[in-house]
């Protein structure tokens, strides 16, 4: 039963993604994290009180959601087993993002093909945090291509494996790591002490992930007929570079296999900022980048899901 609820959360979101009918774990998350800070801070007038008070959010947050789940779908499975197995797909299928990050990078791509980059930079500023608003068309592609890529450790990848090795409860988990690092994990004046432990927890957590989605890539790569060897040999000489210690494999893959260079200049509430460029320069990016790019991404994520249902099938029959 394991494999049919992992086979289905997948296909449920490749579906219908994250109707905005619906409510988002996420969004729950979101709003414990916000009144949770909100309320440390007032207790926490030093640098070392906001590294412990963050660390208390980080750990109460995950190990909450984790025994939520569990003895939430232990509940229901008590109640009605397809109760309970029901709940148990829908809530793993709102850990995964590919029908949503594909979606809206090819609304990017879309605007761009039609030639209406105020539209297309208004599209990717809803999936990226730098200021999009004098953005060529080449740097709006550039942006939905590493959107697209470094998203698909921590938005297809890595949800998908903890949901493969500890059931949903642990993927939920998972997803509150994740979306503490992307509210609190930045190092900025604010956040630099108090979203420490969110941060390292994220790096750590999509350790993993992140090298099970190179292979998943250099697969993917390979089954489109593009560069493979050029693109291991970019991700040795450049993941390195990127910021996060997992972010760079993805994207330096892509970019060796398309044959372009991302990274470079962006801004942030209008301070530059530059990033270390991955890839060689050998031409112009284009809107079909962000198209081939999610190509890869489906490609990469449906060979992981059919590896991860053989594996679970093999452990249920020896078990």
């Amino acid at each position: 039963m394991e494999a049919v609820i992992f086979i289905g959360a997948y296909l449920l979101d490749l579906a219908i993604g994250d109707p905005r009918t619906l409510p988002h774990p996420v969004v729950i998350m979101g709003a414990v994290i916000t009144r949770g800070e909100r309320l440390l801070r007032r207790v926490s007038p030093t640098a070392a009180a906001e590294r412990l008070a963050g660390a208390v959010l980080t750990v109460s947050l995950v190990t909450g959601v984790f025994l939520t789940a569990w003895l939430g779908f232990k509940a229901l499975y008590q109640l009605n087993f397809w109760l309970g197995a029901a709940a148990n797909l829908w809530f793993l299928s709102t850990t995964i993002a590919i029908k949503g990050l594909a979606d809206a990078a090819l609304t990017v791509y879309r605007y761009l093909l039609k030639g209406d980059l105020v539209e297309a930079r208004r599209a990717v500023g809803m999936v990226v945090g730098r200021d999009t608003q004098q953005l060529t068309a080449a740097e709006v592609s550039r942006a939905a291509v590493e959107t697209v890529a470094e998203n698909l450790v921590d938005g297809v990848v890595a949800p998908l494996f903890y949901g493969a090795i500890g059931g949903t409860p642990l993927a939920l988990a998972y997803k509150a790591v994740n979306t503490l690092d992307s509210m609190i994990g930045y190092k900025n004046e604010k956040h630099l002490h108090f979203g420490r432990w969110a941060a390292k927890l994220d790096d750590a957590v999509n350790y993993i992930p992140a090298r099970i989605t190179a292979c998943l890539l250099l697969a993917g790569i390979f089954m489109s007929n593009r560069d493979t060897r050029s693109a291991f040999r970019i991700m040795k000489r450049d993941s390195s570079k990127h910021p996060s210690p997992n972010g760079g494999i993805p994207e330096s893959l892509v970019a060796g296999a398309l044959g372009i260079q991302l990274g470079g200049k962006n801004y942030y509430f209008g301070q530059a900022n530059f990033r270390a460029t991955m890839g060689d320069r050998t031409r112009e990016i284009t809107p079909d980048d962000i198209r081939v790019t999610v190509r890869l991404v489906r490609l990469a994520s449906a060979v992981f899901v059919g590896l991860a249902v053989i594996v679970i099938i093999m452990v249920g029959v020896i078990g």
